[in-house]
């Protein structure tokens, strides 16, 4: 009896390595190194996170900076909370991504947070205080110099009557340092470069913004240096009385008083702006509901919003089903390059193929219009009605392709045993359909349909490039249209025009958040009854 011997070839350099690093990582040293490694990395941002956070007195996130961070080295140098090693990653990504945007938003719906109110009050004081601000005629003239560090200019003066060196910046009242002096002139101070003239002249913008409160008492007025060698003081024409929490008009005499809706007010209702972000309750939500200006529109915006979500999933669909019906015949020819082709329209981003669908639906020289219409002269785009019937056939278009490949899956998933079985019992093609296959297919679909209608209602994609909402209502507050959906109304109310009222879009969100989730939960309890079927 003769054995053969199998010779394996020695293994190679390349394998030898890669065993060598396995084996390294499969013992525990190797395992605890590449933990430190990893928590050194966490713990490092975390430090760099509480030092900024501490910089700028955000004590409750600070907080939870370090109860987190304690938690994540706790849990991964425990040898017992396994379970948790493998679920800590994902509910950190989940709080920050998505529990607090939606906590965040929510607290936005509650406040008055938009144009002329987006800081502190000590911020808006300051700012109503440097908007009013005018030269003292009989201003000594200050020599400066302007400095730089990280990023952040200054001005470095020298006191005409003492002789004092004082450094100050925006944010920042002037304080005595230790300087360079040149002539009786401060010219250098350490930890700041000083600019060459040349370079200052480059920054005129800069230097218009640079305004130094001259010391902690906004009243006290600011330096600033129209050159960038000789500073003047400017004190405002505004007076604020910290005791008295009111801001006078040295002018004309008007009392401007906190009557806590985040503005200095005066006695006829005349605001001053800016003001600050304050706590509204439900003014805004109120605000959505009974402003005439506000809720017709959003009425429309309303109706057309279910409307289009609900005729473009049921169309997408039927459609998809009617190309997956025709296309799961196995006795067509070339039915795989069909298949290819229909699902074309969904291999392009959407936001491409709708940019391509505005240009050719463009009245004056789009394809439709001069090549397929002869040049006629439709108003696709810009005809209220002619442009919600458009804006569903692009997404028909856009949307078909998924249905189709879904309903395609779906079907050939159906046994086939099943058809047979009808066919003996003597039903027709259109009772196999109707009783059998259509009730299995949405089993599977039912799901689909109601997260397709969910982000139907959000699809500000389709919207904002086919139309950008247009054509625009007339007489409204807010810059809506007769396309915009909820989501699109929200984006307007937010990003555009000269005011930006982001305590109200942030209400618009909740509004719609509870919209989507009180459908979405009804219809998944519905469906339930469909899983009899299985």
């Amino acid at each position: 009896m003769t054995e053969t011997m199998e010779q394996t070839a020695p293994p190679t350099k390349r394998q030898r390595q890669a065993a060598q690093i396995a084996e390294a990582a499969a013992t525990p040293v190797g395992w605890m190194l590449l933990k430190i490694l990893l928590l050194g990395i966490v713990d490092a941002v975390a430090v760099y996170a509480a030092f900024v956070l501490f910089a700028n007195q955000e004590w409750l996130v600070l907080a939870v900076v370090i109860a987190v961070t304690a938690a994540v080295n706790y849990i991964y140098f425990s040898r017992r909370r396994v379970p948790a090693k493998y679920l800590t990653p994902g509910i950190i990504f989940l709080v920050v991504f998505q529990v607090f945007a939606l906590v965040y938003t929510g607290y936005i719906g509650f406040t008055n947070y938009g144009t002329g109110h987006n800081g502190s009050k000590p911020q808006a004081v300051s700012a109503l205080l440097a908007s009013a601000q005018e030269r003292v005629e009989d201003s000594p003239v200050y020599p400066v110099q302007v400095v730089e560090q990280a990023g952040v200019y200054g001005l470095l003066v020298t006191d005409p009557d003492t002789g004092d060196a004082l450094l100050g910046t925006n944010d920042e009242p002037l304080r005595e340092v230790d300087a360079q002096f040149d002539g009786g002139s401060a010219t250098a101070t350490d930890g700041w470069r000083t600019l060459p003239l040349a370079e200052v002249f480059s920054l005129s913008s800069e230097l218009e913004k640079l305004s130094v409160p001259f010391s902690d008492d906004p009243n006290d007025g600011s330096l600033r240096t129209p050159d960038g060698q000789s500073g003047y003081l400017y004190i405002s024409q505004l007076e604020y009385d910290a005791a008295a929490d009111t801001i006078t008009d040295t002018r004309s005499g008007v009392v401007y008083s906190d009557t806590g809706t985040g503005a200095f007010t005066a006695d006829d209702g005349e605001q001053l702006l800016p003001g600050w972000q304050v706590n509204v309750g439900f003014d805004n939500f109120v605000r959505a509901v009974t402003d005439a200006s506000i809720r017709g529109p959003l009425i429309s915006v309303t109706v057309w919003t279910f409307v289009f979500a609900i005729v473009s999933v049921a169309s997408t669909f039927f459609l998809g089903l009617l190309m997956a019906l025709v296309f799961n015949n196995t006795r067509m020819r070339f039915r795989n390059t069909y298949r290819i082709i229909m699902i074309l329209p969904y291999a392009f981003p959407a936001f491409l193929s709708a940019l391509v669908w505005a240009g050719m639906m463009n009245e004056s020289f789009g394809f439709i219009n001069q090549v397929l219409l002869g040049g006629a002269e439709i108003p696709w785009l810009t005809d209220p009605t002619l442009a919600k019937v458009s804006i569903l056939i692009v997404n028909l278009w856009l949307g078909f392709p998924y249905m189709f490949l879904v309903c395609m899956g779906a079907l050939q998933g159906i046994p086939e045993d099943v058809n047979e079985a009808a066919v003996m019992d003597g039903a027709n093609p259109w009772q196999i359909f109707r009783r059998i296959k259509l009730p299995l297919l949405l089993v599977t679909v039912a799901p689909l349909l109601i997260s397709s209608f969910a982000f139907n209602f959000n699809n500000f994609n389709l919207i904002y490039m086919l139309t950008r909402g247009g054509p625009r209502f007339t007489d409204v507050s807010i810059p809506v249209g007769h396309t915009d959906i909820l989501i699109s109304m929200v984006y307007k109310v937010a990003f555009t025009g000269q005011t930006r009222d982001y305590g109200l879009a942030s209400a618009f969100t909740i509004l719609i958040f509870i919209v989507v989730a009180t459908i979405s939960i009804v219809s998944f309890r519905k469906t339930k009854a469909l899983e009899e079927l299985n």
